[in-house]
């Protein structure tokens, strides 16, 4: 005879294990710090053994992103949505926006103290890039573990 247990659910339909990929924020500037909270998080559980290096490198991409997505892609009352994969190898990052507007790289100024995060991706990443979405656009970086 074969016994079912009432206590446990089929794997099909077990929940997931641990930090899910995907942080819905406010589009306000709380959301950096929020942002880099859930990179961490992330970063702990699914890898585990990632350098301090590499784990601060995606959580400042990240943190960048966010903020440029707020900054340039939202309006107040918007909200934005990051996406994490990562592995041993790299960590993807993804922000999405309810702006089609293009990011852009502005000259580097001494003057001003914005507009160096697309600077900054560009030091930090392996490539970025943009592509449009259903109701908006998604800015991606790629982060190469060391």
């Amino acid at each position: 005879m074969i016994e079912r247990r009432r206590d446990t659910a089929p794997a099909c339909c077990a929940p997931p294990i641990g930090p899910p990929p995907i942080l819905i924020m406010e589009g306000a500037p709380e959301s950096a710090r929020a942002a880099r909270e859930f990179v961490r998080e992330f970063m702990a559980f699914h890898v585990p053994d990632a350098s301090e290096d590499y784990v601060e490198t995606a959580v400042l991409v990240a943190c960048e992103m966010v903020t440029n997505s707020i900054r340039y892609g939202t309006e107040p009352g918007d909200s934005i949505q990051l996406t994490l994969d990562a592995d041993h190898t790299r960590t993807r990052v993804e922000v999405q926006d309810p702006v089609r507007r293009r990011p852009h790289p502005r000259p580097e100024s001494h003057k001003r103290d914005r507009g160096r995060g697309l600077i900054i991706l560009d030091a930090l990443c392996v490539d970025w890039g943009h592509t449009e979405a259903p109701f908006g656009k998604t800015v991606w970086a790629e982060v190469k573990a060391p």
